[in-house]
């Protein structure tokens, strides 16, 4: 057998081995990202999965919906923000009130300054797992 053959028949087990194993409901996939930002005055999602809507609440405040809910409030998410600068100011990526939900349907997430203080951003990007 040729070195050729040899790792196309390695190639071959490795991916029947990974196709069993990583499937749809693995939990290390993400249920649902989304890029998005504040232009222009408006919201613009430039790409998402698993996401039917951006929606801007107040100044650098948004509720992200979910095209198909999660199974409960039991995810967890993380994101970043681009700095609406170029002086160095950094944008953050957090939720700091009660009042934000966190349901199977959406999540609130607020943009903020290092300040703490609220602050649009011209790219958000969101990722949740669950």
């Amino acid at each position: 057998m040729s070195l050729a053959a040899r790792i196309a028949a390695l190639a071959g087990r490795i991916g029947r081995e990974v196709k069993v194993k990583v499937g749809a409901d693995h939990p290390g996939l993400a249920r649902a990202w989304v890029c998005f930002g504040y232009v222009g005055n408006q919201v613009v999602v430039r790409a998402a999965h698993n996401v039917a809507s951006v929606t801007r609440l107040a100044p650098g405040r948004y509720r992200v919906s979910f095209a198909s809910p999660l199974p409960d409030a039991n995810y967890c998410w993380v994101g970043v923000a681009r700095s609406s600068t170029n002086s160095g100011t950094q944008r953050l990526l957090i939720v700091r009130a009660t009042a934000d939900e966190k349901t199977p349907t959406h999540v609130d997430v607020g943009c903020a300054t290092t300040a703490a203080s609220f602050a649009d951003s011209p790219e958000i990007d969101l990722v949740v797992y669950r």
